[in-house]
């Protein structure tokens, strides 16, 4: 069984960068492949892991709702379906990627969705481990692009507003069809070891019983800058140092 992730947080909070040095952290402790859906219509977790996505998954989803997908006759839609999703996931050696793209428009697409839903359970069952980085309101959650979610990392940059976002999306998560286990909050982009006294009034007015930090790391904003994929930053690097080290306590051993 698969061991899923969920990564979210307000557009700005560096949701995508941390999610980007878990999987980095996960690929090099567990030395296992691991599945990354990128769920973000913004798309940026392929130029973060190096790596180039043509098409996505809404792409072949319009295909089949405008009826321009080849389906020969005799074969099912499922098995066609299948097929042309298989061809959309990047592999590389350590990770395999598949880009989610746009949402839906105004159409009934509650056929499709099942579809797509059996066809990330089954591909899902093939990994040990299951990265989501997450649109900021968690709309691919609420429309169940997974049933179930091990650990849902909230991430924020330590203010108060954006501990407000981060609180208000915890909240949500009660209202989703999906089965969240665990979540955590991580203070993104820190720039001392010593919070601000409004930012930790808001953490424990908030509720959160967990949180980690990740600090505010120079190397991270000229990979961004310069276009390099922070899959290969290096090991030194403040911020992959703290993503290792919440990789590593909260999962501990591999998952069987």
């Amino acid at each position: 069984m698969s061991y899923t992730i969920a990564v979210s947080g307000k557009g700005g909070s560096g949701k995508t960068t941390l999610a980007a040095l878990i999987i980095k952290a996960l690929t090099e402790q567990h030395d296992e492949a691991v599945l990354v859906v990128d769920a973000d219509p913004n798309s940026t977790l392929p130029m973060a892991l190096g790596v180039r996505a043509e098409k996505s998954v809404s792409d072949i989803r319009e295909d089949m709702m405008e009826r321009r997908m080849d389906i020969p006759a005799g074969v099912p839609k499922e098995r066609v379906l299948e097929y042309q999703l298989h061809s959309l996931v990047i592999e590389t050696p350590k990770f395999d990627l598949l880009v989610m793209g746009r949402p839906e428009g105004p159409k009934c697409y509650c056929y499709t969705n099942h579809l797509l839903r059996s066809y990330l359970d089954k591909l899902s069952g093939d990994y040990p481990y299951v990265v989501i980085d997450n649109e900021a309101g968690m709309e691919h959650l609420s429309r169940r692009t997974t049933d179930n979610v091990d650990l849902l990392v909230l991430v924020a940059q330590p203010t108060v507003i954006s501990l407000e976002s981060a609180r208000r999306l915890s909240k949500l998560v009660a209202e989703l069809p999906v089965a969240v286990r665990r979540q955590i909050l991580v203070l993104n982009m820190l720039r001392s070891e010593t919070l601000p006294q409004t930012v930790a009034e808001k953490i424990e007015e908030s509720g959160f019983q967990h949180f980690f930090s990740v600090p505010d790391d120079p190397e991270v904003q000229a990979a961004w800058e310069e276009g390099r994929p922070l899959i290969n930053i290096a090991s030194t690097s403040p911020a992959f140092i703290a993503a290792s080290a919440l990789v590593r306590e909260l999962l501990p051993v591999k998952v069987t």
